[in-house]
This record gives C-alpha cells, structure tokens and sequence, in this order.
C-alpha cells in the first residue's frame, strides 16, 4: 500500500549532502515493458503511453492490469465496463483485484482513487478527462494541460504510479500541447503497421532509465506477446533460391535486429522510373542508387525501383545501407544471397562504407544466430579483429569490393 508523501520545508543543499536513494520498481511480468520502463515502474511516477488508434495500446495496459497482483484502478472515459470485460475475457487472464471505473471528471477520480488506495492507476485516455474547473470542452488544451497536472500532483502525493493513454495527432506527435510531453516523466510510443503483427513500444523519454530502449511484441487473437528473439520472426527461411533479399544486422536503440530487406529491379516499360519504398527513407533510397549508378556503372536510372523492409518495421538505421545496396544489385543482376551472409554498413556518397555503431553487438547476434558471414566496414574495424564470435568478420572499404566479394 502506497502512503502519502509528508511535505517538508525544502531548503538549498550542496551537491554533496544529497542522499542518493533507490527507486523502488514494480516488476510488471512483462520483459519487454521492464525493458522500456528501465526496470520496472516506479513509484509516483506518470508514465504517457501514446500510438496510434487500434494500435494496441488500451490492450497492452489491460494485459498490464489483468497480469500483476496488486490492486488496479482502470478508469476509462472511452469504453463502457462490458466492453472492457469483453476485451479482459479475450485476453484470458484476471484479476480479482482490478476495479473498472467509467468516469471523465478527473476530480471524481482522484475522489475514488483516495479511498479506494490503488497500486497503480490506469486513464484511458487523456483526452477523455474534464476538469471542473476549466470551462471547456475535454481534448482542449487547456483540459488537457489542466487533468495531467491534477494527475501528476496525485501521483508525486501519494506515490501511486499512474499510466495515461493519449492519442496522436496525424504528424505523429502526441496529440494536445507539447507542455504534456514535459509534465509527465516517462513517455512510451506504440508504433506498428495495423496490416502487420509486430508492434514497436519505444521509449521517448525517461526520467528513470535509458530513452534507448524498445520492446517488441506480437498481436494475435489473444492481445499482445512478448517478442524475445525478434530476428528469427524477421526472416524468412531459405528454402527458394530467390534474388534481391539480404539481411542486415541493424540496431533498434540498444537492441540488435537481424531483419530482411528485399529489393524488386525490373525495366521500366511505362516511361518515368518508378521508386518505392516501404519501411526506408525514400529519398535515402535515390541516394542510394545514384551512388550506384556513378561508382559503379549500374544502369539503375532506366529500370523500376522497389525496396520492403520486411515484417513491416520502419528503419532509420544508417547500416542497412550496405544490405539494401546488395538487394539491388541482387534483383538487378538476378543473382541469389545466401542467407547465411549479413551486412552492416553505411554508404557514403563517394561509394565508402562508412563504420557503424556497436558493431560487436551486431555481430554477436549474426553469430548467435548460426550466420556463417558478416560484411562490414574495413574502417574502425580493428575493434573486432582477434575476437571470436562465431561468425567470419570480412572488412570491405567501398561498394566496388562489395561488387567483387559477393556478386564475383
């Protein structure tokens, strides 16, 4: 049980007097959301949990509430007490200790959370809530601005952790003001592609851990799942001797990802040449081909591009440059990659491979996951050399010896 936090008269300390406590952590069962919280939840704090609509974020915190043996307040202004049952039901877990509240007055809330004296409080969503004391309507910014104040002064009071839902505008930030951002102390993006399985919870921010974390998690029939090993899913096995695939060894904040980019050349028969891309830069896909039609010759600018990052995951990554470069010439030359070789490199504009970050971590998962070959940059490369992973290391130091190396 969670008690309210006596006020003291604060005064100025030296850096010096200050004791250094540790946070105290609730273990939510779920690796993946320990992982984005940086251990677990901490007392007190309030935590922004946004994504898009029918992304799975009201199903990930009533998996939360369902899981955990504690005491949960479910408050939500968006769904009726059946709905939520039906939704609990198909999940397939309970919680004899889970109470559903259907309520938008914030101060009636706080009223029942005071004597009800939960573990943790779930609000789904924010910008559900009202204020009685702000003369407009919910979802305004001064309503939003004003009931996440209230929620975070409730929190820091009693020490009872509280999760939001808030929905996203169409450029992808959280909807209502950016001051949202900066009252809450932790913020968690659910990202994913509606048509695919996977699901992508990314840290934003993090009073109490690294914003260089992400879970990854499965939907199905029955919620969501823990996705501990995300390569072996990425991949599709090799049983077709096909051209224009090739893996890269990427990197998902400190996470390392072995994930398949797949790459379609073909002669443009309608005039202009086409380009698409789906999960990549689009304009660092051109980059990418104009490299290759200068340094190497490659008649790319008469034919229809097409590049997928498969699995439906969206990369940002600089080192699945060297990947993407060999599903192209792969698709153009019709020549197949085995599916034990890997790539991990940034592409220059004058046709260098460029070294990437945390490149022993890349290749230890390439070797954990039985690959026999791993290209990477010959520059900084000396931080790999004398080491055994598992996995032959081979250095290349322009896409002309990637040309040689792998396509003869």
């Amino acid at each position: 049980m969670w008690r309210i936090a006596k006020k003291e008269q604060v005064i100025p300390k030296t850096l010096q007097d200050v004791i250094a406590t540790h946070e105290f952590r609730i273990d939510t069962l779920d690796g993946e959301l320990n992982r984005v919280l940086g251990g677990g939840i901490v007392a007190g704090s309030l935590i922004l949990v946004g994504g898009q609509p029918g992304i799975g974020k009201s199903t990930l915190l009533l998996q939360l509430a369902m899981k955990l043996n504690k005491k949960i307040l479910y408050v939500s202004g968006e769904e009726s007490e059946a709905q939520i049952k039906m939704r609990a039901d198909r999940i397939g877990v309970t919680n004899s200790a889970c109470f559903i509240y259907t309520e938008v007055n914030v101060s009636q809330i706080l009223k029942e959370a005071t004597q009800l004296q939960p573990d943790i409080i779930i609000v789904d969503s924010i910008q559900t809530l009202m204020s009685p004391f702000i003369d407009s309507t919910p979802g305004s910014i001064s309503q939003v601005r004003e009931c996440t104040g209230e929620l975070q002064r409730f929190a820091k009071e009693t020490n009872i952790p509280i999760f939001i839902i808030g929905h996203i505008t169409k450029e992808g930030g959280i909807a209502g003001p950016k001051l949202l951002e900066h009252i809450v102390d932790v913020v968690l993006q659910f990202e994913g592609d509606q048509h695919y399985a996977y699901r992508i919870l990314r840290t934003l921010k993090n009073r109490f851990g690294s914003t260089d974390e992400i879970g990854i998690y499965a939907m199905d029939s029955n919620g969501l799942s823990e996705v501990s090993n995300p390569s072996e899913l990425l991949i599709s096995p090799d049983d077709t001797h096909l051209s224009g695939s090739a893996i890269a060894a990427s990197l998902e904040g400190l996470r390392p990802l072995l994930l398949e980019t797949q790459a379609l050349v073909s002669p443009a028969i309608y005039g202009t040449p086409q380009r698409s891309a789906t999960g990549f830069d689009l304009r660092r896909l051109s980059m990418l081909l104009a490299v290759l039609e200068k340094r190497c010759g490659l008649p790319f600018g008469q034919n229809d591009v097409f590049l997928n990052i498969a699995g439906g995951l969206k990369v940002s990554d600089p080192s699945v440059d060297l990947a993407i470069v060999a599903a192209l010439i792969s698709s153009l030359q019709d020549i197949h990659i085995s599916k034990k070789l890997c790539f991990a490199g940034e592409v220059g504009l004058s046709g260098e491979i460029r070294p990437v970050s945390r490149i022993d971590q890349r290749i230890q998962e390439a070797g954990r996951l039985g690959f026999e070959t791993i290209f990477i940059s010959k520059y900084k490369s000396e931080i790999v050399t004398g080491k055994n992973f598992g996995v032959e290391v081979r250095t290349l130091s322009r896409i002309e010896d990637l040309l040689r190396e792998v396509f003869g």
